[in-house]
């Protein structure tokens, strides 16, 4: 990938939980138009070689957990010291530690993932704010889901904590306007490691349900982070974007 990069953009994206899945899948493709990464994650074996695919110049990481707030702050730090700004921020990191009825819902757990999911994409956008976009502008994208839409039997916590993040997307997008523009992505199911429990030994079950015939995949996502996060969408903030292989479509269909 190092050989075909293109000439530097000149803007730079924090993108957490991006060692691997969708958040690899839209530092992929933000390099490839130019812009330089930092990318964070749990795993710091994972990280390396995540930043030695996107080129070592390109791309640097922070290892941590995305709740914990002294990684935020060291997180925007590392992309302020490394490119001297921090353009674009996607709050990628997400937890679902948990499958079953919501009536037997461990409290706690429930906590750990809004914590994750929701509070630390707060935490991020907050300190990105301070550090770069109130003075210089940019753009933030959040990754939410279709669980965040619609009820989704068997995971509603993660579903819960979707909600809330679109609606921190429209309360951001409300607050940081006209500087900074937010916007969420909700996916269907994307074929990761993440969400591998949806569909690993019943793919083509399925992807039978979706009227464009397959699952998405990472590039799917990026493609929509790269497009919310240049040029062509200047006049678009607040939204959440649907990426879902057609499965609404669906809806109401017996």
């Amino acid at each position: 990938m190092t050989s075909q990069l293109p000439e530097l953009s000149g803007k730079v994206a924090l993108i957490t939980g991006a060692s691997r899945g969708i958040g690899y899948g839209i530092a992929e493709a933000l390099v490839a138009r130019g812009d330089r990464v930092v990318i964070t994650g749990r795993t710091e074996d994972s990280l390396k070689e995540a930043v030695e695919t996107l080129g070592a110049e390109r791309a640097v990481y922070v290892a941590g957990k995305a709740h914990d707030e002294a990684h935020q702050a060291a997180a925007v730090e590392r992309a302020m010291e490394a490119f001297g700004r921090v353009d674009y921020l996607v709050n990628n990191a997400g937890t679902n530690p948990v499958f079953g009825p919501i009536a037997d819902l461990d409290l706690n757990v429930a906590r750990k993932v809004f914590e994750t999911n929701v509070i630390s994409a707060l935490g991020f956008a907050q300190k990105t704010w301070y550090a770069w976009q109130k003075d210089n502008g940019g753009a933030i994208v959040n990754i939410a889901s279709v669980a965040g839409i619609a009820p989704s039997p068997f995971i509603a916590a993660y579903g819960v904590s979707k909600a809330a993040l679109i609606n921190l997307t429209q309360q951001l997008a409300h607050e940081f306007a006209p500087g900074v523009r937010v916007n969420a992505i909700a996916p269907a199911v994307v074929k990761t490691k993440f969400a591998s429990a949806l569909y690993e030994g019943r793919e083509a079950e399925a992807a039978a349900s979706y009227p464009l015939a397959r699952l998405g995949v990472p590039s799917d996502i990026g493609g929509a982070a790269a497009f919310l996060t240049s040029a062509q969408s200047d006049w678009v903030t607040g939204q959440t974007l649907v990426v879902d292989g057609g499965i609404f479509l669906n809806a109401g269909v017996s």
